[in-house]
């Protein structure tokens, strides 16, 4: 097949993007695909077909700790205009098959490149345009959500330098703070004192303002993959330091990752229920990677699901599938067929 593979963009988890977009692009290749690994936000320059036969840059397979400086990435670009989408993205696109979305957050799992694509009649991975933009805000997602699950208590709120004062002052610590429509914990903080609320608050500011101030559960961090239909095994995160943040994401050592979880099969079965509960309700189709704090009485406390899940050397969702015997290529092959199939049935 002729699969065009889109990352990057202007998204805070742009480099985590690129790194999946880059993996998922050689081993597309090494199972005879004709395979193309394409940015989002600064397209190409020439006709496109030699994109198919450039090599996968080495320096994509690992992923830099720090987040990337949009500003910068936005200046470096040739064409200054306001398109989030780079030039000749849009008719690459029109030429493939099918476009593998390697994208992550803004631009890529918040529905709006889906109904772009669904516009120009091209297939592409993942879920929908509808229940990708449901799932990418966080307070949506637990509203249509909290009568099917558990999950923690929670507000949204919009941070401006007027409400600040009172945001601090006026929250019941601990807090976990995060911005409403962001991922790979980019932005999001415990915050057990004043001044680290007011830190978070800042930040989460610079990243739009709309916020979600979450009860704080102490408990095992547990996540579960679903893909085509079924609950993968489950898998639980043990940071080294801290919590799961951006940085023990996505370097490697930094937090033990346990599948499958070693926890009892009754927990199984109910994190399994709840992520295809979850999945179900905002209409997603062919995978996904739901998140859950679970506590010492074997209470899954959901938190959020992601829609186009990492694919990194360190990403959750293939060792699920290891887990159960589908090695990262044939994981690609499976999301290729199904998405095939959920765009023919209007999923």
């Amino acid at each position: 097949m002729k699969i065009l593979v889109l990352a990057g963009g202007l998204s805070p988890e742009r480099n985590v993007s690129l790194s999946t977009g880059a993996l998922v692009c050689q081993a597309l290749r090494d199972r005879g695909h004709r395979s193309a690994l394409v940015d989002l936000f600064f397209g190409v320059e020439s006709d496109g077909e030699d994109i198919y036969d450039a090599p996968v840059p080495e320096s994509l397979r690992s992923i830099d700790s720090r987040t990337p400086d949009l500003e910068q990435v936005r200046a470096s670009r040739a064409e200054q205009g306001p398109s989030a989408i780079g030039p000749g993205v849009l008719e690459l696109c029109a030429e493939a098959e099918i476009v593998f979305l390697a994208l992550h957050g803004v631009c890529g799992e918040d529905g709006r490149i889906q109904a772009a694509l669904d516009l120009l009649g091209v297939p592409y991975t993942g879920s929908g345009c509808l229940g990708s933009a449901a799932a990418m805000d966080k307070d949506m997602t637990k509203r249509l959500v909290s009568g099917l699950v558990v999950t923690p208590e929670w507000r949204t709120v919009t941070v401006t330098e007027e409400s600040l004062g009172a945001l601090i002052q006026e929250t019941a610590l601990p807090v976990v703070v995060k911005p409403i429509a962001s991922g790979s914990s980019i932005g999001v903080h415990i915050a057990h004192t004043r001044e680290k609320l007011e830190e978070a608050l800042r930040e989460s500011a610079r990243l739009g303002g709309r916020t979600v101030l979450e009860q704080y559960i102490q408990g095992r961090e547990i996540q579960v993959g679903v893909l085509d239909g079924k609950a993968l095994p489950s898998i639980e995160i043990i940071p080294k330091t801290g919590f799961y943040d951006y940085a023990n994401k996505y370097q490697p050592g930094a937090a033990a990752e346990v599948c499958p979880a070693p926890i009892p099969a009754e927990w199984e079965r109910r994190l399994g229920r709840d992520t295809l509960a979850v999945f179900e309700a905002l209409g997603l189709s062919v995978y996904a990677r739901a998140d859950f704090i679970v506590t010492e009485d074997g209470t899954p406390y959901f938190l959020e699901i992601n829609t186009l899940p990492g694919m990194t050397p360190t990403s959750l969702v293939p060792q699920e599938a290891a887990a159960v015997g589908i090695d990262y290529g044939a994981l690609c092959e499976i999301i290729l067929e199904r998405s095939l199939e959920a765009r023919r049935e209007g999923l």
